[in-house]
């Protein structure tokens, strides 16, 4: 971590202090971020940015304020300071608004064993044409591919300083490398459209174009000619790519926010069955080369390991000090903040337990049913957990693949689908949210 940001965060510190505040915290941003874009063969867009910037924020009275600036200037930052303190006289008082403890700060797990960040040169602008290329190319040689609306490549690397009044200080790096490709079948208005794409902290992790652009114009392809479903009682896969958001429902619904506000259909289920017995849902911020690992939260607080639902069964809440304030609780280490916001609750890396079956098995047995690839729109009330889609996907006869469905609606509810959830063993183990395709036998289709 450089020397730069953590200097930074201790004049920022220092100027909240001289104006006036009675806790502060500060968090530094330098960052660098090349992406290309390409389309029919030549290059259409170039954009790269890289700067500093720097956020504080600012607690008189238990009221708080944030403002952020790119001006490190020590008068500019003494002018933000002093615009912070003003601001937060005057904001409305949150009883539950303060730093952490000096004994409940500190680091997770040491930097090295995360691996965040690439240490290998970065691409430079050709490198990433190429790539857009290469896959724009592989997308085209599928048969039935008729255009592709885009493809491109991304770097981008950060580096992350928090400070506070409360003696806590620390930082990270973290890279990322992205290539995706997005693929058009068919013609008129018989065109369908789907895409691939891969996001890696390290380049050489990174699946290549080729294979990424081939597959965006195969799921392409795969969805030509879609015909409405059947209305129904059917069961339902949730394809691999989408089926982290039921888990997302999940997860949202146990959020210390929405808990606070009340607004939680899982509100009164704490240490009841939520998943079937034997699936847990684990939430691990140190997993190694992992987009959703951290050593310490938004509020310094070190990051650890622990089971959301354990056998089936909800153990707890997703807790930032405000929010578990609130609720009589600790926090969980889970806080998150921009520059110019104050923490608020998330989760980190997710896993759920897979099951023994392959996604061809859980199809075999569907018998006749929909699996669902694409999600569109949504109608989910967060109180009580009724759920409604729309969707595209493929339809199943006699336990295989029979053709292409879209213009359908598929509805339940939440607690009632989580409570029958059936896992497969397909999960990406290198993704942040580790979830299989996930079938439920009994659901609701609206088509013709």
């Amino acid at each position: 971590m450089t020397d730069r940001l953590e200097n930074l965060t201790a004049r920022f510190l220092q100027a909240a202090k001289a104006a006036g505040a009675e806790a502060a915290d500060a968090m530094a941003r330098d960052g660098v971020s090349t992406s290309i874009g390409v389309r029919a063969g030549k290059l259409e867009e170039v954009e790269r940015s890289e700067g500093v910037e720097i956020g504080l924020r600012v607690i008189i009275d238990q009221r708080q304020a944030c403002v952020s600036t790119s001006d490190l200037r020590d008068e500019a930052m003494a002018e933000m300071a002093k615009r912070a303190v003003d601001m937060a006289r005057v904001a409305p008082e949150d009883p539950y608004v303060g730093l952490a403890l000096a004994d409940q700060i500190g680091m997770g797990v040491d930097l090295a064993q995360l691996d965040m960040a690439d240490d290998q040169p970065a691409p430079t602008a050709e490198d990433l044409q190429a790539d857009a290329l290469a896959a724009e190319a592989a997308a085209m040689a599928v048969d039935g591919v008729s255009q592709v609306q885009g493809a491109g490549a991304s770097y981008g690397a950060t580096q992350i300083y928090l400070a506070a009044t409360n003696g806590f200080g620390g930082g990270y790096a973290r890279s990322h490398r992205q290539t995706y490709c997005t693929a058009i079948a068919g013609s008129g208005t018989g065109m369908e459209r789907d895409s691939d794409g891969d996001m890696r902290l390290h380049q050489s992790d990174l699946r290549s174009p080729e294979e990424i652009g081939r597959t965006a114009g195969e799921r392409a392809v795969a969805r030509l000619n879609p015909v409405q479903p059947k209305t129904g009682r059917y069961p339902v896969l949730f394809d691999e790519r989408i089926s982290s958001g039921l888990i997302g429902h999940l997860l949202g619904a146990v959020n210390g926010a929405a808990i606070a506000r009340g607004a939680s259909f899982l509100r009164d289920k704490l240490g009841q069955q939520v998943l079937p017995e034997g699936l847990s849902v684990i939430e691990d911020p140190h997993r190694a080369r992992v987009t959703g690992s951290r050593p310490f939260d938004a509020e310094g607080l070190p990051t650890r390991r622990r089971a959301i639902v354990e056998d089936g069964v909800l153990t707890g809440w997703t807790l930032d000090l405000a929010t578990a304030r609130k609720l009589g609780m600790a926090s969980t280490g889970n806080a998150a903040r921009g520059l110019t916001a104050p923490p608020s609750p998330t989760n980190w890396n997710i896993s759920l337990t897979e099951g023994a079956q392959s996604r061809e098995d859980l199809i075999a047995q569907m018998g006749t049913g929909l699996i669902v690839t694409s999600l569109i729109g949504s109608t989910i009330n967060p109180n009580t957990g009724d759920y409604s889609r729309g969707f595209s996907g493929l339809w199943v006869e006699n336990g295989q693949v029979s053709h292409p469905v879209s213009e359908g609606t598929i509805a339940g509810n939440l607690i009632e689908m989580l409570a029958r959830i059936i896992p497969a063993n397909d999960a990406r183990k290198h993704l942040s949210h580790v979830v299989p395709s996930i079938l439920i036998e009994d659901m609701s289709i609206a088509g013709q």
